[in-house]
């Protein structure tokens, strides 16, 4: 009978991989809950209408790498990803009458149906940071350092952060119209889904990963409308002030005129932190403001701002970098007061393990120096003495200490 394999484009995370996962886990905990957010779990899957409508039926995303099954003549989608979830429990569960700022986090598996690559599988993980209720770019300042804040608890410094400004709905018409009367006469020779993307959303435009297009995209004409500056008086003072955030923060930055995003539903603020260490597909964490987002998934009018990290790419970056070894192994011939100093070591909040099969003390002794930091040695001399002897299974010390006293072994090994 033929094996059934992992579908593609999805992976399974074992158990080697997992201390790295619940570390990425436990510093978003950590982190985000010193900004004052509060984490929130939202359903893996949504009615389609709430990406249709919050991402936008112009992007990649619902156009073409959505995971949508009809059940009971209701149209259901694997959640792409989870700003449009968590602005929907925002408005139905009546956040909007909390103090602002709410602050929101989330951890959780994605879905899209798109050519597996580098740090990005069909179902991925995301860790993100959602803020409502606040306008002014300090709320703009404060997501980016969580976010920095958040890498760099990770072990992760080598990063670059990129910003950009949108402009309102009103400036961006007038970017968007310089921008497809200087294109235009070469849309023969762009790239289908450019040529779909000229009427229907031109900033995205810019996003576009064809050669051929950036090619066209770096001629002269049109890289002056696109370093040109479009936005308004009052969004050119947002993004003003957001630097002098940062500037204070000591958050280095560079200005990407390029940087769109891939969502709709983004205005004024985008950013991405890159890192240095990933090759071509380095970006870590992507973001940035959504102001019509509530009122358009039909809650109040309510500013908003967020980011969302690959959890797989994070992961990618962490490496081997984690001790996953257990702090004691019990080496024993009597499994009885192996089992009892094991479970007395656990519950004192020391990982532990002992030989189940009763193995030679060699062979034991063999086993530990592969999964713990010391061995904790019951023979019968320290079984008759009420001793147990303790070996740095790094240094090869020995020491003996007291059975009774817990306190001085916990002192040696932790």
């Amino acid at each position: 009978m033929a094996i059934i394999k992992v579908q593609k484009g999805t992976k399974d995370i074992l158990p080697d991989e997992m201390p790295i996962w619940h570390f990425m886990e436990q510093k978003a905990l950590e982190v985000f809950s010193k900004y004052g957010a509060r984490e929130i779990r939202t359903p893996i899957f949504e009615a389609t209408e709430l990406f249709a409508r919050g991402v936008g039926d112009t992007t990649d995303i619902v156009n073409k790498e959505m995971y949508t099954f009809e059940k009971s003549e209701r149209s259901l989608t694997l959640r792409p990803e989870n700003t449009a979830g968590v602005v929907r429990a925002f408005i139905e569960n009546g956040m909007h009458r909390l103090s602002a700022p709410v602050k929101l986090w989330y951890k959780g598996p994605m879905f899209r149906y798109e050519r597996p690559q580098a740090g990005r599988q069909r179902q991925f993980h995301q860790v993100g940071v959602e803020v409502f209720g606040i306008k002014q770019p300090s709320a703009d300042a404060e997501v980016i350092m969580m976010a920095v804040d958040y890498l760099k608890a990770l072990g992760l410094n080598d990063l670059t952060v990129e910003l950009n400004s949108l402009g309102c709905p009103s400036c961006r018409e007038e970017f968007k119209r310089h921008l497809k009367d200087v294109i235009r006469p070469y849309l023969p020779q762009l790239c289908e889904d450019c040529q779909n993307r000229f009427e229907k959303n031109p900033l995205r435009l810019l996003d576009c990963k064809s050669p051929e297009c950036q090619e066209i995209y770096a001629k002269p004409e049109i890289q002056k409308v696109i370093q040109g500056d479009f936005i308004c008086e009052e969004c050119s003072n947002h993004f003003e002030e957001l630097k002098k955030y940062l500037d204070i923060l000591g958050v280095k930055y560079e200005r990407n005129k390029l940087l769109v995003r891939g969502l709709d539903y983004y205005n004024r603020t985008v950013f991405e932190i890159k890192s240095n260490n990933l090759g071509s597909q380095n970006a870590v964490c992507g973001g940035g403001r959504y102001d019509s987002l509530v009122k358009n998934l039909g809650g109040e009018d309510t500013p908003a701002i967020g980011f969302a990290m690959g959890m797989e790419r994070l992961a990618a970056l962490i490496g081997d970098k984690l001790d996953e070894h257990l702090t004691a192994y019990v080496i024993s011939n009597n499994t009885e007061e192996a089992l009892k100093l094991t479970e007395e070591l656990r519950n004192n909040g020391i990982s532990a393990e002992f030989d189940l099969t009763n193995k030679k003390f060699v062979k034991q002794l063999e086993k530990a120096s592969k999964v713990a930091k010391y061995a904790l040695i019951l023979g019968e001399d320290e079984i008759a003495k009420n001793e147990i002897t303790v070996k740095n299974l790094d240094t090869s010390e020995q020491k003996t200490v007291s059975r009774q006293n817990l306190n001085e072994l916990k002192c040696m090994i932790i």
